[in-house]
Formats: structure tokens, sequence, C-alpha cells
């Protein structure tokens, strides 16, 4: 049988058929190509790419590989820019994820922080229109409305005084739901029964601030007041405080300890904060007592003082106060105000809300995630003489060791050292370094790494107020800072911290590497780029970060800041200081979202 003789074109179909696949695959790789390398394409191809892995929480390993390339400065792009919706956010006070958690004693309004594995890696962004923050003193009575355009307080609460908008900015004439003439007659008021003026106090807390008018008002009598409040329906009212210039941080009393030390505040004040300071057994009473200095003040204005059917609870907050040998030294209209005793509370006698005074184990002062305690601290169980009238007036207080550098072996002397150390560096800074402290473009300031707050103490004379914030796993020296008459929380910086975006002008950090280390151990707990990525959620766009630390951190710090688009000089320490040290100098630059990104 013979066979059939077909022409080339017609032999082996499937060979063929396979070549023309091969091909037009080789010609599709050619065409993208170009596609990815000439048109705008693959740009954006590219950005959501990045953006993808940036964003990447489902991966944690993939996560885990970008930091460390970032960190060996192999990773040469910017971190991408967070969405546009996020110009606000705050990772522990985050209101879709704690609003599935319990409402008993306010316990989602606390702090709950994602882990860092589910949190995104990028750049907070402005919002649309932001603007260069109007400075010191100015801000106090003005912000620009395009920063925070949030009109909530403004319109439910004009009236009383807290704010208005006008023009291109929300203005804050003074005034609050208890002071709708305005703070400072209200404070003029108080001072007929407490020494406002004259220095006999310094540090105070307002719970529940509204715009701080309260706390805005105090700076000029020399009170240095804490305002806080928590993320809550009066939307962004801790921002619009911080926005003014004016110390304050976000925070709930709810289930924990506050993060202050025991015996930190000379005054605290609640003006209608509404805490329930009797319920749960006088728990809420019990915490403030434990954070008044003894011979400090108590002043609560609105309910339930006086106020029309809450007869039984302002009865009961007597009670607690009798207890506790609190001097009722006046109720004037719906205001009260109380003095704690002096030496140790007259506990335990016999009363209704089964008070006892804490044992021996209890540490006052251990406050971070630590949960209320319902027994009452014992004055006696801290070392050394703290009391109003005791401690030096401000503001020789500044610069005396108190007796509670004493936790520290050699205390007095490191604290005097400290003071002098950081008196030399400070000028360094702003002699040599061009670093614009003592300028209008400064205003808030935070130490993150404080100790015994010499950094902070060395720029009494600039119009800064410093957030001192003592590491929860180091020393607890956070006590000490407060009897010389300054003011700071414990923070753990594994984990954000309780503040908006952008709302701080300095941010300055001793030996960065050390609070992400355990003590002790060269081994990480966290790393520098979630570190460094909430330093720049914290700073406002042009704010400046001063870091210090071996030359070896500083370099890996510098490849860093690239990737969070800082603009960074690195300098040499002061000739004075001893040990390795270098220290960085870096510019947030100020940035916008494109249409693209948004």
């Amino acid at each position: 049988m013979g066979h059939l003789n077909l022409p080339p074109s017609k032999r082996n179909p499937r060979q063929w058929k396979l070549l023309d696949i091969v091909s037009a695959f080789f010609f599709a790789l050619v065409l993208l190509f170009f596609l990815l390398v000439f048109t705008p394409l693959g740009d954006s191809l590219a950005a959501s790419g990045r953006q993808a892995l940036l964003l990447s929480t489902s991966d944690p390993k993939q996560r885990h590989r970008l930091v460390e390339l970032l960190e060996l400065g192999h990773h040469h792009q910017p971190i991408e820019a967070c969405p546009a919706d996020s110009v606000d956010h705050m990772p522990c006070e985050d209101p879709r994820r704690n609003s599935q958690l319990s409402r008993e004693m306010n316990f989602y309004r606390e702090r709950h922080c994602p882990l860092p594995d589910e949190t995104p890696l990028c750049l907070i962004p402005p919002p649309l229109g932001y603007r260069i923050p109007v400075q010191w003193p100015e801000s106090l009575h003005k912000i620009w409305h395009s920063n925070m355009p949030h009109n909530k307080i403004a319109d439910r609460k004009g009236h009383q005084g807290w704010m208005k908008e006008e023009g291109p900015y929300f203005i804050f004439p003074g005034g609050g739901t208890m002071f709708p003439d305005g703070a400072a007659s209200y404070i003029e008021k108080l001072g007929q029964y407490i020494p406002i003026t004259g220095g006999t106090l310094r540090t105070a807390l307002d719970m529940g601030c509204g715009v701080a008018s309260f706390g805005g008002s105090m700076l000029k009598e020399g009170i240095l007041t804490l305002s806080f409040a928590p993320r809550d329906s009066h939307k962004a009212q801790i921002q619009f405080v911080l926005e003014r210039g004016i110390p304050a941080f976000v925070l709930m009393l709810g289930t924990r300890r506050l993060p202050f030390p025991a015996f930190a505040f000379d005054l605290i004040h609640c003006s209608r904060c509404l805490i329930p300071f009797t319920a749960y057994n006088a728990t809420y009473f019990v915490e403030v007592d434990r954070l008044l200095r003894p011979g400090g003040y108590l002043v609560i204005s609105g309910p339930p003082v006086q106020w029309p059917k809450q007869d039984k609870e302002w009865t009961d907050l007597q009670a607690v106060a009798r207890a506790l040998c609190y001097e009722l030294i006046a109720v004037d209209g719906n205001t009260a105000i109380w003095k704690k005793p002096d030496g140790d509370s007259c506990l335990p006698n016999q009363n209704e809300f089964g008070l006892e005074l804490c044992d021996g184990s209890n540490d006052p002062s251990n406050a971070w995630y630590f949960k209320l305690k319902k027994c009452v601290t014992k004055t006696s169980s801290v070392n050394g003489e703290y009391a109003i009238g005791t401690i030096p007036k401000w503001p020789d207080r500044l610069t005396t060791a108190p007796s509670r550098a004493l936790v520290m072996k050699n205390g007095i002397d490191l604290f005097e050292a400290d003071t002098r150390r950081w008196a030399r560096r400070v000028a360094y800074y702003k002699n040599t370094l061009n670093v614009k402290l003592g300028t209008p473009a400064i205003r808030n300031v935070m130490d993150m790494n404080a100790f015994f707050g010499g950094f902070a103490a060395a720029l009494k004379s600039d119009p800064v107020w410093v957030m001192n914030v003592v590491p929860a796993r180091k020393p607890l020296t956070l006590d000490v800072i407060y009897d010389r008459g300054l003011i700071g929380v414990y923070h753990d910086w594994c984990e954000p911290f309780s503040t908006y975006p952008r709302t701080y002008d300095l941010i300055h950090v001793t030996g960065i590497e050390s609070l992400i280390k355990l003590p002790g151990s060269s081994k990480s707990r966290c790393n520098l780029v979630d570190l460094m990525v909430e330093i720049d959620r914290m700073l406002r766009p042009e704010g400046t970060v001063v870091i210090r630390d071996s030359p070896e951190v500083i370099e890996k710090v510098a490849r860093i800041a690239h990737a969070v688009r800082w603009s960074a000089t690195i300098n040499d320490k002061e000739p004075e200081s001893h040990g390795r040290e270098n220290i960085l100098v870096a510019t947030k630059t100020f940035w916008q979202l494109t249409s693209s990104s948004s």
C-alpha cells in the first residue's frame, strides 16, 4: 500500500498547533513588557502591587520579609500611603474593632491594640486641604477648620462656648458646659477655695475634658493640666485639644488603672465628666485617690453635685469622700471641692462601700494594663515626702531632687547628673544642630524615653509642653517626673500610642533600639520599622524627629527614615558627652495623597 504524498503545510498538524501557542505566548510577553515599561499602565500596576504587598495582613511571612528589606535598605521605594479614610486612624482606639467588645465598665472604650501582623504597613496621610497648624499662642484660640473638619462639637456645643466655625477657622471662646461664660471666671471662683496661684499647685488632671477650655486657661496660672477623654460620640475632642497646643491624651477610665503613677497630680478636676465615682463599690473614686497627691484637691462640677433627681448619687459621693477622710472645703452651686488628707487615710473605718487599705504587695505606681483595685492606697506605701506643702513650690521643684528618685541606686546623684547632661545636650541641639526648639514652630513635644524628665526640664524657658513617656518595661521613674512638676504617661512602644495622627511638632528619643528589646537581652520584641511608622503617624508634617543611639543603630534608622519619607541628617554627639552615640535629626516631608492613591 503506497503512502499519501501531502504538501508540507499539511504535515503534523499537532506539532504546528503547539508552535502556534508558543509563538503567541512569546509575542504576548513582548507586548506586556512594552506596556509595563513604556506606558502609565506599568506604573499603575507596579504601585498597586506594592500597595498590595505593603497592606497585606493575610501573610505574616510576607510582612516580615518586607520589614527585613526596609531595615536593610534593600527596599528602595517609600512606604505607601494608607487609604484616604484613615486620616484620623488610631490603631488601639478603632471603633470598628472595639465596638464588638463588652460594654461593662466601658471596657470597649479602653485601649485594644491589633497585633503587629494585623496592622497595615502604610503611612497615614493628612486630610485633603491640610495646612501647617496655627502656631502657639494663637492656636489656643483658633485652628484651621480644614485640618480636622469635624463640625459635630461646634454644632452641638457652640451655644455653651466650646467652639464654633468662623471663616477658615474653628475658634475657641473658652467656655464649657459648666462654665458657658468662660473658664477664666470659673477658675477665679475656684481660687477662692484653692491656692491656684503662687506655685503651690503645678500638675493637674482634667477628666472628660471636652476641648480643654479649663486646661488651656490654667496654663497662664502656671498649672500644667493633662486633659483626657475617650474617643466617643464627641468626635475628635482630643484632636482639637492637641491642635490647640494643650497637653492631652486619649484615655478612658474603665476596667484598668490610668497609666500614671501614684500621687502624681496636685489637682484633679471633673467638669460634667459623668464618671460614676461611687459605682462598683466606689472603684473609680479609689482610683482618683490613688492618683491625687496627699494634700491635693479634687473638684467635681456638675452631676451629681446638688443635681436634680440625683440626690442618692450626691449623698453617696459625700459618703465615700468622708470614708477616705477627705475634707469638704466648699459646695458652691453645682461645684464641690475636697482636700485629700496629708497622711494615711483613716481607713479601715466601717464604711458602706467595703473599702479597705491595700496590703504590702500592692505597688500603687504599677499602672500599665493593671486592673483596677478596690483597695485604698496607703500614703506610707511609697517612701519619701511628696505631700502638698512638703515638696517645693514651682518652679523650684523642677530642679530639686525628689525623694522618690531613690527608687534607683544613687538616685539623687543620678538625678542631678541627668539634669546637667540634658542642659548641655539641649543647648547643642539648638546652637549646633539648629533644632527649632524655643521658636513658635515647636509647641507639642514628646520624649519617648524620658527617664527622670531631664530633656523636658531643660526646655523650661521654651514655649512648649512635653509628654514624658516612661517605657513600661523600664524602671518606673514617672513619679519623679511628676514630683518635679512635669507630666507624662507609661507606655510600651511595641504598641501604638493613644493619640491622633499629626499631634506632635517634635518627637525625641534616646536609645530607640532599647524600646523594642527585651530588658537585659539583645532579642527584639518588635521592630524599628513599625516603631518609626508610628512616630510618623504622631508627627505633624514638617515636624522634627531627634533620635540618639549607637552609630550602627542610627545607620539603620536612617535607612528606614528614607522609607517613611523623612529628610534626615546624621550628626556627631556633643563634645562633652561620653560613649558612642550619633544623633539623627529628621524632618517629616509634607506630602499629600494623589487622586490615584486615594
